[in-house]
């Protein structure tokens, strides 16, 4: 996931002052220009904000005021270089709202967020300056402009058109009360999802409850229950401690009583429900596309994206529907006939189902999770998507052993960047296990985006991986599930998209691309985590050091498709989910509970499978700039699919092909058209078979 925060998705910003006191607001003389995390007190954001909020003030009026012509430079340019300060502010404070949230972050979010979205409705309906926005855009013809010029030209004439440029005053005011309040909720949205999450501990006392259980599984159940303060073991709904438990315990009872916890989060009936929070902002939304003149808040949306239309998004996801529930219902099916052949006198449910397909797999393919995880440690995968980095594209990785450059916690690794030519490159960080502070989930973002400064430096991008993986243990390294592997070849790919950069202009260069075409660098980079012959450069077991074995690769190669009717299913009904929530142009009588079952019921969601995310826990869409966009996954993957066939035809490590790519998508950003710039790379348009066929479903 590229994660977005919202306040600084919609603002625009400027360079700073000097005040020693406060380490926002002077240098940071620090390698890189890293922000000096040691030395951030929560008492500094606050006038950090404030001033950042100021100095963008200041150099908007001074474009408006320019006595010259509107120009690209004197007010595109100058636009895109705006409000550094505001920036870095932003991105260092929610990023620790994320991953290191507490009481006074979360109050001070509350009291900025608001404060935020002003400013930005104060620039985005500043006529005066979108007068000279629009009067270079009708004049672009005789400026001659290069490609990405043009591209930022475009993006902030139709961001601010988007943004209600063209409304009258009354409807601006309407727009900016819809804006602010939006913000506060969606902020609230992803603390109640937070606070569900730490709330459920599931405390287990009576050891024979463990039965079933992989030993490493309880060793970090005991670790963590001895961190508590309590006797036995204790189990969370972070992902490494749930899935495992869902997985293969045996005790059905404590099954279903951590699968409810997790997929009631956020709908209890508590103070931490989100069932009005996602009323008010469907309703909102709607407001809001309504006044900009859409029909829907989906069309709204999708008017900015790769697929264009509401149609082509419904298109993509019914076909890929009617292949995944048929296989999902023939995954039910073999799960039911082990319930049976037990003696289990059950129907299959929701908590049952990764326990019974892992028997399923067990006997179908002989292939154990735990046979899996010792080859996976995370220091070796770790090296092993540095390799593929390299190999592709020729980046190296350097870990900051001696502590040099600053971080924010004492689990956040550090390295240094270099380009094929040895210059330096990017700096990058990855955090990777649970905490409480720290949401579920696994994303990308910066501490710093690339540009190329007033006085013509380029200024390279400070990048970071956030996930929640399996920690080590007293007698164990962090030793990675296969999808944790995946989902960090994952982030990692967003993080190339961040690194890799060569565009010049801050709005559009890196991860500043359509929602739909994000996807695809993060992706396709998921490919090389289980290629075989990437598999034999990096998984070597912890403890005798041999390699991964090809009994054991084949094993994972004939079970790669096993259980995709399940995650296919469960993924577009999360998708069609979020899209028919924005597809409807009345909420007087909504309730988040109802209309997910009104859904599932039209789709045929089979009932032993719930959405990926239930809308009351989906952060994605109600919380992290995803709202509409949950398709974008499928609809990358259909390109992802399709590019991953080049490096099939042409070998895994190709040069010609990870040039073409790496010129063409990871450096781009979004210098051009998005479909234009994959069929440069690829020489055609994607063939949307290749999602179905890379899932087994066709």
């Amino acid at each position: 996931m590229k994660r977005l925060f919202l306040p600084a998705i919609i603002c625009l910003m400027m360079t700073g002052c000097q005040q020693s006191s406060n380490p926002f607001l002077s240098e940071y003389n620090t390698p890189f220009d890293v922000p000096p995390f040691e030395q951030i007190e929560n008492e500094h954001y606050m006038p950090a904000f404030e001033e950042g909020i100021r100095q963008q003030q200041a150099e908007i009026k001074a474009i408006v005021e320019n006595p010259e012509a509107p120009t690209f430079e004197n007010t595109i340019l100058a636009l895109d270089l705006s409000g550094m300060l505001l920036r870095n502010v932003e991105l260092t404070f929610f990023s620790f709202t994320e991953s290191m949230s507490n009481d006074t972050l979360r109050d001070i979010a509350a009291e900025v967020t608001p404060k935020l979205t002003a400013h930005a409705d104060d620039i985005m309906l500043n006529e005066a300056l979108f007068e000279r926005i629009k009067a270079v855009y009708d004049n672009q013809a005789n400026e001659n402009l290069d490609r990405p010029q043009e591209r930022l030209l475009e993006k902030y004439y139709n961001s601010f058109v988007r943004s209600g440029a063209l409304l009258s005053a009354e409807d601006k005011a309407t727009l900016r009360d819809i804006n602010s309040e939006l913000s506060t909720l969606s902020l609230n949205f992803g603390n109640n999802v937070l606070a569900e999450n730490n709330a459920f501990t599931l405390h287990i006392e009576n050891e024979a409850d463990l039965a079933g259980l992989p030993a490493g599984a309880i060793t970090a159940a005991a670790e963590e229950a001895a961190a508590q303060g309590k006797e036995g073991w204790v189990f969370t709904l972070s992902a490494p401690s749930r899935i495992p438990f869902l997985q293969y315990a045996d005790n059905r009872d404590l099954r279903e009583q951590l699968y409810t916890a997790y997929i009631m989060r956020g709908d209890n009936d508590n103070a931490n429900d989100n069932k009005a929070n996602i009323k008010r902002i469907l309703q909102l939304r709607l407001q809001k596309a309504q006044l900009l003149g859409y029909k829907t808040y989906a069309d709204f949306i999708l008017d900015d994206r790769m697929a264009k239309t509401d149609a082509a998004v419904n298109d993509l996801l019914l076909n890929i529907w009617k292949y995944a529930v048929p296989r999902a219902n023939e995954e039910i099916a073999d799960m039911q006939k082990i319930i049976d052949r037990e003696g289990g006198n059950f129907k299959l449910a929701p908590w049952d189902y990764a326990y019974y397909a892992e028997k399923v797999r067990q006997e179908k393919y002989a292939l154990n999770e735990d046979e899996l995880k010792p080859y996976f440690s995370l220091d070796n995968v770790l090296k092993g998507v540095f390799m593929v980095a390299e190999r592709l594209y020729g980046i190296t990785f350097q870990e900051d052993t001696l502590g040099v450059i600053p971080t924010y916690h004492p689990e956040v690794r550090a390295y240094e960047v270099f380009d094929a030519e040895g210059k330096h490159l990017s700096v990058f960080f990855c955090d990777y296990f649970p905490r409480a502070s720290k949401r579920s989930g696994a994303w990308m973002s910066n501490f710093r985006e690339s540009y190329v400064d007033a006085d013509g430096n380029e200024v390279r991008p400070l990048v970071y991986n956030v996930g929640n993986f399996t920690k080590p243990t007293a007698d164990a390294p962090s030793l990675l599930t296969l999808d944790e592997v995946e989902t960090l070849f994952h982030e990692f790919g967003h993080g190339l998209h961040g690194m890799l950069t060569r565009v010049d202009y801050y709005g559009i260069s890196g991860t500043n691309v359509a929602r739909d075409f994000v996807e695809l660098p993060s992706q396709i980079t998921e490919h090389w985590a289980t290629h075989p012959e990437v598999l034999k450069l990096y998984a070597y077991h912890y403890q005798t050091g041999e390699v991964i074995p090809d009994e054991l690769i084949q094993k994972m190669q004939k079970a790669s498709t096993f259980n995709q009717g399940f995650a296919t299913t469960e993924l577009v009904a999360a998708a069609l989910l979020d899209l028919r929530m924005h597809e409807l142009e009345n909420y007087e009588d909504f309730d988040a509970r109802e209309y997910e079952k009104k859904v599932a019921a039209e789709l045929g969601l089979p009932e032993e499978i719930c959405y990926r995310y239930r809308s009351m826990h989906f952060n994605h869409v109600f919380s992290g700039g995803y709202e509409v966009g949950y398709y974008s996954y499928l609809w990358a993957e259909v390109l992802d699919a399709d590019a991953f066939d080049a490096f099939a035809e042409n070998g895994v490590f190709d040069k010609a092909t990870a040039d073409a790519f790496r010129i063409n998508v990871l450096e781009a950003g979004s210098s051009e058209d998005p479909m234009k710039l994959y069929i440069q790379f690829r020489g055609q348009e994607p063939n949307p078979d290749a999602l179905l066929r890379g899932r087994g479903l066709k």
